[in-house]
């Protein structure tokens, strides 16, 4: 699976510059569904014996991958917002992170009704670059009293030193692709 996930990478992935790769063929926009549930199983065997009652990504690239792992895992997911709607209650969970591909920070908000201090929690999304998304994630489930047990990732951009900022959680840290280098328009892989 992981090799498959590289050669739709190498195969479809474009270097935009800047640290962009674009993977809207396959995961950010049109989604292949027979890979996401792959992947999905592939982080969930990772993950198995974490014993996680949620898993929690951001809206909107990380819900397919995280759907999938908890599919696998048999357990609920949940999305933080970037809009709160008005089912969602007054008080909510809220942090916020500066986007690399938006060019702003976004807000991030969970409902105490779906993320408890009993709660252990998997957080999955689709890249691990700055890690600064991920980090508010991990906010939000400190935030909610809850207890975070591992990240996992489809593709680390590792240049970018995500995750250093994230290690500091101290819990397990998965990525399935690894990227090293994106310089002069090259995508190059990690181990």
């Amino acid at each position: 699976m992981v090799e498959r996930l590289k050669e739709r990478i190498k195969q479809e992935g474009q270097n935009l510059g800047r640290g962009i790769l674009k993977v809207d063929g396959f995961i950010n926009h049109q989604v292949d569904a027979e890979l996401m549930i792959l992947v999905g199983r592939e982080l969930a065997e990772r993950f198995g014996r974490a014993g996680a009652t949620k898993v929690l990504t951001a809206e909107i690239s990380g819900i397919a991958p995280a759907l999938t792992t908890a599919m696998a895992l048999s357990i609920p997911v949940v999305y933080a917002r970037k809009t709160k709607p008005i089912t969602m209650p007054d008080q909510v969970y809220r942090q916020t992170a500066p986007s690399h591909t938006k060019g702003r920070h976004v807000e991030l908000m969970a409902s105490p009704e779906f993320l408890r201090p009993s709660d252990r929690i998997l957080i999955v999304d689709d890249f691990l670059a700055t890690g600064q998304t991920i980090a508010a994630l991990v906010r939000l489930v400190e935030e909610a009293g809850a207890k975070l047990v591992g990240i996992g990732t489809l593709i680390e951009k590792r240049f970018e030193g995500g995750r250093a900022l994230l290690e500091k959680s101290g819990v397990p840290i998965e990525s399935l692709v690894v990227i090293t280098d994106m310089s002069d328009g090259r995508i190059v892989f990690g181990e």
